[in-house]
């Protein structure tokens, strides 16, 4: 249960004055509690409410006579359960000018519905857990080990939330949806998408390990895309100079659901784990921003073999590497040093544990704390 009120940074607040909005999010990554306590709308429908979505469900043109002119801003939870409703939501707003703001945790079935909204009516935004910017008094080894999601966060008990999480998850979304045919398949295909998270992704070898084919892992991932657990993050294209590898890299949506999987209840600074999460850490911050506040930018990665490889590769022009090392040194900075002889970069960033911002050569160290305090006031893109 969610203690304490933490301001969100959505820019929510700015796009309700001109059009409605899609939020889509993960479970309890704070949605409803963002809007019933930040945006505050005139009247908010919940449909995980039994009896309002039995009475919506039968008659979707009751939300016709739910709202009237006074209702400037109305919110609908979980639009994914009753996909019905979007026709009725379409009419209102072409002959009204009530701002919807729509609530979803499933791309899935709402991939079709919501397409003729989007035509300029309607924006879609994700929400990501909590923010850098978002947590007061910030604890790296805190958020490496737990993630950042509201409820878990502000735990007593971070552990035993993401344990009931990681099985409502299995359960509710995948199972009771009916998403997959073997549930067995599908829970250790995840152990599997879990160890690998953020290396290039190989569907045969996992579907080897897993004993599933490599076409349903696959569809598996599309699947975590869809009921947003993760991304994948797409290699840059190549061109004439820059060669790269064409699979993706697949990173799940909160470190703490990460651990949880994996069953990893503590971590050191001194292990290839702690630079993996640390890796990832900056990403998913690098994907809010993006999601946020750039929704135009292009978030990739650069890699040609095991030897050179840049993490995160922005509008194909600032690259950034990440190491968990305290102290940045030569044998760092061989992936950025490769990918600037191969064509002009903007700028080079490695973010690490450094104590001091710095420069060797064109290359800008810079502490992650910092890092990240200039990527959310817009410094770094």
């Amino acid at each position: 249960m969610q203690t304490k009120i933490i301001h969100r940074i959505l820019p929510i607040e700015k796009i309700i004055k001109r059009k409605g909005v899609l939020l889509l999010g993960p479970r309890r990554t704070g949605k409803s509690f963002y809007i019933n306590h930040q945006i505050k709308p005139h009247k908010v429908i919940n449909l995980l409410e039994s009896e309002t979505f039995r009475k919506m469900s039968a008659r979707p043109e009751l939300l016709r006579e739910m709202v009237n002119k006074e209702d400037k801003i109305v919110a609908i939870d979980e639009i994914q359960k009753l996909p019905a409703l979007m026709d009725e939501i379409h009419n209102l707003i072409e002959t009204t000018d009530i701002k919807f703001i729509l609530t979803g945790s499933s791309a899935r079935k709402l991939s079709k519905s919501y397409t003729s909204l989007m035509a300029g009516r309607v924006k879609k935004l994700l929400i990501h857990p909590f923010v850098f910017p978002e947590i007061k008094n910030f604890h790296l080894d805190k958020v490496l080990q737990f993630g950042t999601l509201p409820p878990v966060y502000n735990s007593e008990d971070p552990w035993d939330e993401l344990r009931d999480y990681t099985g409502l998850y299995l359960r509710e979304e995948i199972q009771n949806e009916a998403l997959v045919r073997r549930i067995d398949n599908f829970s250790r295909f995840i152990d599997f998408a879990a160890m690998t998270n953020g290396e290039v992704l190989n569907y045969e070898a996992i579907g080897r390990d897993a004993q599933v084919p490599a076409r349903t892992i696959r569809e598996y991932y599309s699947l975590l895309e869809d009921t947003l657990m993760g991304t994948i993050l797409q290699p840059i294209k190549a061109s004439k100079k820059r060669r790269c590898i064409s699979t993706g890299k697949f990173y799940f949506f909160d470190l703490g659901v990460l651990n949880s999987i994996l069953g990893r209840k503590s971590i050191s600074s001194k292990t290839k784990e702690y630079g993996e999460l640390f890796e990832s850490f900056i990403y998913l911050e690098l994907k809010a921003f993006v999601d946020y506040f750039s929704q135009d930018s292009h978030l990739n990665f650069w890699r040609i073999d095991s030897e050179y490889e840049v993490d995160f590769i922005i509008n194909e022009e600032i690259a950034i590497e990440v190491k968990s090392t305290e102290f940045v040194q030569d044998k760092h900075l061989k992936g950025l040093n490769k990918f600037a002889e191969l064509g002009p970069v903007k700028r080079m960033i490695l973010v690490s544990r450094d104590l001091v911002k710095r420069k060797i050569g064109d290359i800008e160290v810079i502490p992650y704390t910092i890092f990240l305090e200039e990527l959310w006031d817009g410094k770094i893109f």
